[in-house]
Parts: structure tokens; sequence; C-alpha cells
């Protein structure tokens, strides 16, 4: 039976939601959500006030963790830079890239990777300004370079989140599930949105190339001969042998979720210790507590305005986030406010696999139009536990599914205000940059929804 808590709950919920869709950030919604909530639950507006502040003690210690490992690798990814080790990185992929071709995959391949292990935002600097002018040589677009970097980063990249696990956390959390559980039963979904939505991508920018519609400029100068000192050359081994260390022991111990990423984010301090060690030598001690705190304001810039709206979804669990704004509000046979809804929405709504699917592909990318795309996860993930347990389908199924169209859209790839930083760094234009992405990813989300209701 839904109480008055549920339907405020919902409506706010549907607040977040018009918010989204009117491309404005939805901060106070998610706040005063948690204000009206508490204030519902107790009768008592001191404590409600208390309770905004709670809600975000709780969100954040749930996502401290992966907080602090993209602190932590952002840190290390500016020393690579500043000592030109990802540079010297990243040279044997320079050296086959032949054609447009060679040219758009490997930028994708390698940003792929580095998305991986540094993040895409980070990522996205290095790549453009290393491969943009071989790009170019090779008779690949400044366009198409942005859209290897928009799609295999911004989109395969931070959809999968494979080695940081920030994404997968953060949905498994709002969705009751495991971490692991979002990556293995979402792994066909993952490679079918980005087989489908790369391929025709580059597809059709290869068509209007071929038709002159459009042109290539070779006006970047490529300074091919680097020299590089031995400092750097032993910086920018360690990254690649730490890191793929890291992966064997994954392997091996059967790492997964927290202590994966905590192997990661250990790995990281250390080869930020040694790389400062080996460059700075004696100004080592002042020189990594500059990259930390750049690092960590990268860090507390991304994810607070996560928290917040992270602290309003996950109060629609059981536990301590609806404990924030005191537990007791809720009948004793009560399963969660999220649950609750599940049940009453399967007992009055006609509800299948083809409606839940198409619904939680929907209210992800939906979600992802503020252009952030991990701020809509939570609710990704928490719709897919109402609609999991509504028609007793995996949850976590449902929750990489709408993962993955909230970030595809809002993560960089079709959102204007989402994919500056790739546009700004090719010299394109972020409406034309969106356009050329709109159509391969709108249909690999529709492709991708169709599979998510066979295999749910």
């Amino acid at each position: 039976m839904l109480t008055g808590i549920h339907y405020t709950y919902i409506l706010f919920i549907l607040i977040v939601l018009i918010t989204m869709a009117l491309k404005r950030d939805t901060l106070i919604p998610c706040i005063l959500g948690v204000f009206c909530m508490a204030l519902y639950a107790s009768k008592d507006i001191v404590f409600s006030i208390g309770g905004i502040f709670n809600s975000f003690v709780v969100a954040t210690k749930e996502l401290i963790g992966i907080i602090l490992v993209i602190s932590i690798i952002v840190a290390l990814s500016k020393a690579l830079e500043e000592t030109k080790a990802t540079q010297l990185m990243v040279t044997p992929f320079i050296k086959i890239i032949k054609n447009r071709t060679s040219a758009f995959f490997s930028v994708g391949v390698v940003m792929l990777i580095l998305s991986w292990f540094f993040w895409p935002s980070p990522a996205t600097a290095l790549v453009g300004a290393i491969f943009l002018p071989i790009a170019i040589k090779a008779g690949l677009p400044a366009i198409g370079v942005a859209m290897a970097i928009n799609l295999f980063g911004h989109g395969l990249a931070l959809s999968t989140d494979f080695v940081i696990q920030g994404a997968p956390t953060i949905t498994a959390a709002a969705a009751g599930v495991g971490v692991s559980d979002i990556m293995n039963d979402g792994m066909i979904l993952y490679w079918v949105m980005a087989i489908v939505s790369i391929g025709i991508g580059y597809f059709m920018l290869d068509r209007d190339m071929k038709k002159g519609k459009i042109e290539i400029t070779d006006r970047i100068e490529i300074h091919e001969n680097e020299t590089y000192t031995m400092k750097t050359k032993i910086s920018a081994l360690l990254v690649p042998l730490g890191f793929m260390a890291d992966v064997v022991c994954m392997f091996i111990f059967d790492l997964k979720g927290g202590d994966a990423t905590a192997l990661i984010g250990g790995t990281a301090v250390l080869l930020l210790i040694l790389i400062t060690l080996i460059n700075y030598g004696k100004k080592s001690l002042e020189k990594i507590t500059t990259y930390i705190q750049g690092g960590f304001g990268f860090g507390i810039e991304i994810f607070s305005p996560i928290i917040p709206i992270a602290a309003f979804f996950y109060l629609g669990q059981l536990g301590p986030f609806a404990e924030a704004i005191g537990g007791s509000f809720l009948p004793e046979a009560s399963q969660g406010i999220l649950s609750d809804i599940g049940i009453a929405l399967s007992n009055s709504i006609p509800m299948n696999k083809v409606m839940v699917c198409s619904i939680e592909s929907t209210i992800g990318a939906i979600t992802g139009l503020d252009g952030s795309g991990f701020s809509g996860i939570s609710l990704a993930g928490s719709l897919a536990k109402v609609f999991g347990e509504a028609i007793k389908v995996k949850a976590s199924v449902l929750a990489a599914l709408g993962q993955i169209t909230a970030i595809w859209v809002g993560g960089g790839t079709i959102v204007p205000w989402g994919l500056i930083p790739a546009a700004a760094i090719c010299g394109v234009s972020p409406m034309e940059l969106a356009k050329r992405n709109f159509i391969p990813v709108m249909i690999g989300m529709v492709v991708t929804t169709i599979v998510a209701i066979f295999i749910i």
C-alpha cells in the first residue's frame, strides 16, 4: 500500500525528470525532495533541515571510494602529461596510422584504453593534442577525430567503466545489486551499443567524405621526431607495467568491485610517487602535493553535483539512506519506497519486458540531457530495481541498459553542452559534432534496447 511518503517521492521524481527535459540542473529539486520527504516523515522542520546534510553525508560515504580513485588517477595523468610520458606511451599507435580508417580506430582505441584507466576528461586533452596532427595528415578530418574521442571515450569507455568502476558502482548501489552483476549481465548490451554506434558513425563519416561533404585541412604542423629523456622513458614504462599487473591480479585473485578499485587506486598512488621522485628528485615532496591538489580538485568538481542527486535517489531504499531522514516512516511490511512503488505498479499497470526496457532506456536518455551522464545513473538503477521486482526480471540488465543510455547521451556524445572538451581540442563546432553523433547513437540505443528485451 502506497502512503504519502511514496507519493511525495514520485512527485519529486517527476519534477526531476521535467527539469532534466528542460535542460536545467536538478540539484534544487533533489535537495527539496529530501527536505520535503524528511518533513513529511518527521513533522519536525529542524530535523528535516538536518536531514538534507545527513543525506549528503550518507551519499558521500557511498561514493567516497570512487571519488578518491578518480582524483588520484587524474593526479597521475597530470604528472604523466607534464613529463611527456603519456606522449611516449602512445607512440607505437602513431606508427600504424596510414589512412583515415586506421586513424579513426587508432584514436578510438587509445582513447578507450586511456579512458578506462585515466577517465575520459583528462584523456581527451592528451589524445586530441597528440593524435590530431597525425590523424589529419593521414586523411581523417578534425570532426572525425572528435567523433572517435567521443564515441570510444565518452561513450564506450565511460558507460562500461570496467577498470575504475565508478559508473557501475553508483548504478549497482541504486539498483540493489552487485557491481559485478552490472558489468557481467550487461556485457552484451555494452558491446552491441558500441559496435552499432561506432560502426554506423564511421560509415556515415566515410560516406560523406567520399561525396565531398567534409573537407580536410592540413594546417597543423606535425613534429614527429620528439626527444625523450631516460626519466620520461622509465615513467612511460612503469605505468603500463603497473596497471597490467593489476589486471593480472584481478583475474588471479578474483578481485571485483571495491577490492579492484582499491588495487587500482593504490597502484596509482605508488606510481605517482615513483614518477615524481624519478623526475623531480628533491622537489618531489612539493611537486606531488601540486598533483594531488589538481586531482582532488577535478574529483570534487565532477562529483559535487552528483552527491545531492544520488542522495535523493538513494532515499528510495531501506537502510542507511532512508535512515538519514528517519527510517521509521514506512509501514512494517515495506521493502523500501522504490520496491513498494514497483509492487504497486505491477498490480495496477500491465507491464512486460518490452515496456520496462523501453521505459528504462528512455528515462536513462532523458537523464543524460543535463550533459553529465553520471547524474542520471542513480535514477536508472533505482528504476531498474522497481521494474525488476515488478515483473521478476534481472534488475542488473535493466540497470546496465539505463546506465548505457544515460552516459552515451549525457557523457559527451550527443548533448552539445556535454561534448565541448572534445570539440574544443579538435577545433570543431560542438553543434556539428553533436549532429554527427546523433543518428549513430540513437540507432545504437534502439538496437541495444531490443537486445535487452530478449536477454532480460
